[in-house]
């Protein structure tokens, strides 16, 4: 993912730890297969199969006196599709990790000080010593879905969902019967349907053994915290005294849930029940609330506007006391993600910026932002504990590993390397930034894969990606399944415009697209693919242009006025008919917001939808979609392909059952690798 790759260590010799510990090798072809066959290490460059080999990384966290990080990762069975879970411990100066459970672990939490560890065991609250073992199962709990155990290790709170609504089945007495009696929106949300329950938030007493009086915080209340569909555990967050617990949630449901973000943080009293809206009045989002070390302040991520989502998240200080709220980042055009709190007046955030997302540092008094971190990777989320900070790195030539930041002077050092050994038999394409001038005198980053044998006296085909979103970021991320070292294997050179619209490059820069879904940002792409056309080792007479969801609306965009540039395309889950996504989407505020407004409020902004544009078809497209995808509905892809088909241009339906915006089940993913070369292979290579 990146032009320089943090030195990678190896993380699992079995070497002496202590008398009475010892390193556990991390499981290899004893338990779920991480090995590579010898036609894989032949071949030498990264497939569909070998991606399926990466163990991936989960949660992590440091102890108390950051001396070691506990950390999950999983490792998945691409025949049988089991995926096996488990627990390891690393010192933060490196060396060797230790495992510390064999048979499933997830969601590790120190508690008692460092003393113990809780965590998840096949969907069960158990407890370990920090050494991993004495483990035993918690008693007074079930059914449970995320967890925390109070700094002071006496209270629990944890997620569980409460049904509330009466079904059809229950209204009439035939339990046989399948049938929803639908009466307001949000009857759907993403990839599923209303169970007729929601998420609540309950605090117990926790003594070690057993969870005892339970309660549930938002007792009656048809609403949700963690917020879907995400149901983000950074949500919720303890006092450092566990008297207290500040949670998102939003207040909203319906037909109001459906077109508003105005969510708020509630700050909790254990033992008074009282609650106060710290964020009241804001109307757009407000979430991810961090106490400071003394427990008077709370930081939290907010936006100002509603029904917008991807406005300026920004960094705001409530103060208890006198429950004041300062703006702390005015001036930052920059989104603020993943606060924590150095000391009672330094806040460490990271931000996407420029390409990357680097660690950045303010203060109570100044309100300055300067960086702290820099590099062609991607950091966060962030743990700091005793003046030490870990987090995770990644690239597009690493998959997510745990590194150390250095609080003086940003240098990060790579503590894990779980994926050491396919790194050892596999070679990555070069990743390299960019800068063009765009027609209108802008300057446009885009990052540029190449193949791993990359010849520059040779002609290669390339490969333009369209980022979703739209106002989401296109830096150093890891996918896999768009996964730019898998094309770059496939001897494409790939190139990624930071189109105008996304995110990292100012909020003006990502506003820009509201309204103008095939203006600046399609001639931004446009620009892009010219000046790759000229490049020496490019070869213009075989491009193609890949993207999904904002990205497969551009590529149903450039379908219709690309003048010939591309010789094939691929969408995958894309808007292709504004009114008809308008009328069966489910967050009605994003379309409210991109679109304008309704179809019938006779908006100009539904000129740019690719569905008027057909008659102009004439390049071979593969679409792909999953039945259960409620944000844009399978339905766009369906009409896309059928305006395809009777327009006679060469095109292909990739259907997936079982899958939504996301392809995620193992053999869905290889298939869809698969198909997706074969469709490239097929128009660029001949």
């Amino acid at each position: 993912m990146k032009k320089i790759l943090v030195p990678i260590i190896l993380a699992v010799m079995l070497v002496s730890v202590s008398c009475k510990q010892k390193a556990i090798v991390q499981p290899t072809e004893k338990q779920i297969s991480v090995l590579l066959t010898e036609d894989e290490k032949k071949g030498g460059v990264m497939t569909p199969e070998i991606m399926w080999k990466f163990s991936r990384l989960g949660t992590f966290a440091l102890s108390p006196d950051g001396s070691s990080v506990l950390y999950t990762y999983t490792q998945i069975d691409l025949q049988t599709e089991k995926r096996k879970t488990n627990i390891y411990k690393v010192a933060v100066s490196g060396g060797a990790s230790v495992q510390l459970t064999n048979d499933d672990g997830n969601s590790p939490q120190w508690i008692m000080n460092g003393k113990a560890i809780a965590f998840v065991k096949n969907g069960e609250l158990w407890t370990m010593n920090q050494d991993g073992t004495d483990q035993k199962k918690i008693n007074g709990v079930a059914d449970f879905e995320i967890f925390n155990i109070s700094p002071t290790s006496d209270r629990i709170y944890y997620t569980k969902r409460v049904k509330l609504d009466q079904t059809a089945n229950e209204k009439y007495n035939m339990p046989k019967a399948k049938v929803r009696i639908i009466n307001d929106l949000m009857y759907r949300h993403w990839n599923y349907w209303s169970d007729y329950s929601y998420s609540h938030l309950f605090v117990a007493g926790f003594e070690g053994k057993a969870v005892s009086g339970e309660r549930d915080i938002m007792e009656g209340q048809k609403f949700e915290s963690p917020l879907a569909p995400d149901f983000d555990e950074s949500q919720i967050s303890w006092s450092p005294d566990g008297k207290s617990i500040a949670y998102t949630t939003k207040r909203l449901n319906g037909k109001a849930d459906a077109v508003s973000t105005n969510s708020d943080i509630y700050l909790y009293d254990i033992a008074t029940g009282k609650e106060v809206n710290i964020s009241e009045g804001n109307l757009g989002y407000d979430r991810y609330p961090v106490f400071s070390p003394d427990g008077s302040m709370i930081a939290y991520q907010s936006m100002e506007r509603d029904g917008y989502e991807a406005d300026l998240d920004r960094l705001i200080i409530y103060k208890i006391n006198d429950k004041s709220r300062t703006l702390i980042t005015s001036g930052w055009t920059f989104d603020v993600t993943n606060i924590t709190w150095e000391n009672n007046q330094d806040i460490y955030f990271v931000s996407s910026h420029l390409g990357t997302s680097q660690i950045f540092k303010t203060d109570l008094k100044n309100k300055s932002v300067t960086a702290l971190t820099k590099g062609v990777h991607n950091l966060g989320p962030l743990n700091l504990k005793s003046g030490t900070m870990v987090s995770q790195i990644l690239s597009m030539s690493m998959a997510p590993e745990i590194s150390q930041v250095d609080l003086r002077n940003g240098d990060v050092k790579q503590i894990t390397s779980i994926n050491k050994y396919i790194y050892d038999n596999i070679r990555m394409g070069k990743v390299e930034e960019k800068y063009i001038k765009t027609k209108d005198n802008k300057d446009l980053q885009m990052w540029v894969i190449y193949p791993p044998d990359f010849d520059p006296a040779k002609k290669h085909p390339a490969l333009l990606f369209c980022e979703g979103g739209p106002q989401s970021n296109l830096d150093q991320f890891w996918s896999y399944r768009w996964n730019f070292q898998m094309m770059a294997a496939k001897g494409y050179v790939i190139f990624a415009p930071n189109r105008r619209g996304v995110s990292g490059f100012g909020q003006e820069w990502k506003e820009q697209i509201s309204g103008d879904w095939g203006g600046k940002n399609i001639r931004d792409y446009l620009d892009a693919t010219d000046a790759m056309a000229k490049e020496p080792y490019i070869d213009a007479k075989r491009m193609g242009a890949v993207g999904a969801s904002y990205g497969g609306f551009s590529i149903y965009y450039l379908e219709g006025v690309h003048e010939g540039r591309f010789k094939a395309f691929i969408a995958h889950c894309g808007v292709f008919n504004f009114e008809s996504e308008y009328g069966s989407t489910e967050e009605v505020w994003f379309p409210n917001k991109d679109y304008e407004g309704a179809y019938w409020e006779n908006k100009p902004s539904y000129k740019f939808s690719p569905h008027m544009m057909v008659n102009k078809w004439n390049t071979p497209i593969l679409i792909i979609t999953g039945q259960n995808d409620f944000r844009i509905p399978y339905t766009q892809s369906l009409e896309a392909f059928q305006a395809a088909q009777l327009h006679n241009v060469p095109s292909r339906l990739l259907f997936f059952e079982d899958e939504y915006h996301f392809v995620t089940h193992p053999q869905n993913a290889v298939i869809w690798q698969k198909e997706f070369f074969e469709w490239l292979d097929k128009y660029l290579k001949k």
